[in-house]
């Protein structure tokens, strides 16, 4: 089932941040884990009663400012608006309706259906009250929350839930996938070739089998057969109207290529070889790591670089410094506009979907544990005995291991990063993500157990 998209709007200081945190369960400041990511994320999965969609927060909206800054706030939030399937229209329960509230409430007439009024800061019944102020902006009664103190968000979040309906992405999802098929999620930043080499994919190196609909609003899925594989290619390049694409605007258009992450089994992050790697680049590849995608990275537009015999060196250094996290991915440096290194694509994405198909027998992957611990014995502030048992894997695609221990609250994160890298060095897992667990005798931490619930590999309490 895809995740619905779930936009937060609203004027400046009226609390989305402050609800996006309370959904999301942080808090801080949202900043990604990996190194070099200094800024917030916009962008979260959130799970409700068994259900899970992703929620945008978006900048304070001020419609008519001239102000560079609050124009590219403006132009962000209203691409939120056109692609979500929901939109929630957050308002400040202590000044009641303004002007701006009134403006970007006309700015969402033409979406009324979809939009939930929020009405925020409500921390006693007294501010309950006030809310009917609220009326005149032409929505149904605005739900009332206090984000900052949790107050009613849990009968929020379930009117929510009640409140979305089936989306254009559920109607036009098609039939369950096939076991031998292979979804590639072809991701960048705006302009980096993504549709000429989908082009080039589809003209030159392929047989195409059939055009599908897409999940989202414009787009088309294109199948093709490579060598007996049936690969579908999730064009995210162009979706965007053209209209809408201004010069000097480097936005992350998140919700329809967190769509096309979340529906690939391996992603093609586009790089552009004549630019910096830019924290645009970043976002998405620190997303689809986040989430377990297998990672095939292209530097696009190689005919364009002056080289010499160390520029390929250079660049994998220059990636490895900037997106750390993928040291794990292979990198191919082509050109959709000569072919160079065209097939050679599809070929490494073969490769990397074996490397993820892969099912390491529980013998060999005890025999590593072994080796693993013996060479680095894992250790505790207290003093405590950390015993690891045994591991097994339980699922491919991402490859999934358990490690099963004494007492898991003591397994450090960097013991875990250990044990990860080992993992490579062991086994070929050549751009294919791994998931790992740590399970103890009688405690398992939030974060595993929830993912593993959600696996089918942990019974729910």
């Amino acid at each position: 089932m895809l995740k619905k998209i779930v936009a937060i709007v609203g004027r400046p200081n009226v609390g989305k941040s402050t609800l996006f945190n309370r959904l999301c369960r942080k808090r801080k400041a949202i900043v990604d884990p990996e190194a070099g990511i200094t800024r917030d994320r916009k962008y979260e999965e959130v799970t409700w009663n068994d259900h899970t969609f992703v929620v945008v927060d978006t900048g304070g909206i001020i419609p008519y400012s001239d102000n560079t800054i609050d124009k590219q706030v403006r132009f962000q939030a209203e691409l939120s608006i056109e692609e979500a399937d929901f939109i929630l229209f957050v308002v400040d329960a202590h000044t009641g309706a303004t002007d701006i509230d009134l403006d970007i409430a006309r700015t969402l007439s033409p979406y009324r259906d979809r939009v939930m009024l929020v009405a925020n800061k409500v921390d006693n019944e007294k501010f309950e009250l006030e809310i009917y102020d609220f009326l005149q902006l032409g929505f149904e009664d605005a739900f009332p929350i206090s984000a900052s103190h949790g107050r009613n968000v849990g009968n929020f979040l379930d009117e929510l839930l009640k409140r979305m309906k089936p989306s254009k992405r559920d109607e036009n999802a098609g039939p369950d996938k096939d076991e031998n098929q292979i979804n590639i999620a072809i991701v960048g930043k705006p302009n980096v070739g993504k549709s000429s080499i989908v082009n080039r994919l589809v003209g030159e190196n392929t047989v195409i089998v059939s055009e599908i609909p897409g999940t989202t609003r414009d787009s088309i899925d294109t199948a093709l057969n490579y060598f007996g594989k049936k690969l579908v290619l999730i064009d995210t390049a162009g979706l965007r109207r053209k209209t809408k694409i201004k010069k000097g605007v480097e936005y992350f258009s998140s919700m329809r290529t967190i769509e096309s992450i979340n529906r690939a089994d391996i992603v093609l992050l586009i790089l552009d070889a004549t630019t910096e790697i830019s924290q645009q680049d970043k976002k998405i590849a620190s997303y689809a790591h986040r989430n377990y995608k297998d990672i095939l990275v292209v530097f696009n537009k190689w005919d364009l670089v002056e080289k010499d015999t160390n520029t390929v060196n250079k660049f994998s250094k220059e990636f490895a410094r900037e997106l750390p996290f993928l040291e794990h991915a292979p990198i191919v440096f082509s050109s959709a506009l000569t072919g160079q290194r065209i097939r050679k694509m599809l070929e490494k994405v073969l490769e990397v979907f074996s490397h993820s198909s892969q099912r390491i027998p529980t013998a060999k992957l005890n025999q590593f544990l072994k080796s693993a611990v013996a060479k680095y014995p894992p250790s505790h502030p207290t003093g405590k005995h950390i015993k690891f048992y045994y591991c097994t894997q339980v699922m491919v695609h991402p490859p999934t291991i358990v490690f099963f221990v004494n007492n898991a609250k003591m397994v450090s994160e960097q013991y875990r990063r250990y044990l990860h890298n080992r993992l490579r060095e062991e086994f070929d897992f050549s751009g294919a993500a791994i998931r790992m667990f740590i399970r103890g005798k009688d405690h398992i931490s939030e974060r595993d157990r929830k993912e593993m619930i959600e696996l089918g590999i942990w019974e729910k309490d």
